[in-house]
């Protein structure tokens, strides 16, 4: 995926950053995956250890060949959806603007915008053990427009992240302030 494919530049505009979810947060998701990679595994140490030979016949073991790897496909599919969503999932941040691009599954995205000069409130919350060892939390941003919130989970240094954009927030309402200011003024003849 281009970051271009999403956003079209303006002459002066700049990308300072793109922030993900924390890396350490994908990890239950990779457990969990592991756990459901090693249960056909564990059912057929079961079956053996119960059952004087269970596979004996070459039908039952064709029939759990295919149901396995019927099984495993289906495993590695919504493991690539959940790594596709947390991967995608992606903010960024220029010298004019916030882009947020939320993917939903794999053929689902939805993009919004919001201009720096219109933030209003930039809100975080790290709550818990892990989120305050590893440093990620959530980042609300709020604005006047139609999009009220961007809301984006798990970024890491939440409050750096809140203090790098208050800083481009300021320095654009500077920039807007000054590109305007010299449009209004009309010369005195």
């Amino acid at each position: 995926m281009q970051i271009s494919q999403f956003i079209h530049q303006k002459s002066f505009e700049k990308i300072i950053l793109n922030v993900r979810r924390h890396p350490i947060t994908f990890v239950p998701t990779v457990l969990f995956f592991i756990l459901l990679a090693f249960l056909p595994l564990g059912l057929r140490w079961l079956a053996v250890s119960t059952v004087e030979n269970p596979f004996g016949d070459p039908g039952v073991l064709a029939v759990v060949t295919l149901a396995t790897s019927i099984y495993y496909l289906c495993v590695i599919i919504f493991f690539y959806s959940a790594f596709t969503s947390f991967y995608l999932d992606l903010l960024i941040i220029t010298n004019d603007r916030l882009l947020d691009i939320d993917q939903h599954g794999l053929f689902a995205r939805t993009v919004s915008e919001m201009n720096l000069a219109q933030v209003q409130d930039i809100t975080t919350e790290t709550k818990g053990f892990f989120p305050t060892f590893f440093n990620y939390g959530n980042l609300i941003i709020q604005n006047a427009g139609t999009v009220t919130k961007f809301h984006l989970q798990n970024v890491r240094a939440p409050n750096k992240l809140r203090e790098l954009i208050l800083q481009l927030v300021d320095a654009d309402r500077k920039r807007e302030a000054q590109e305007y200011g010299q449009v209004t003024q009309i010369p005195h003849a």
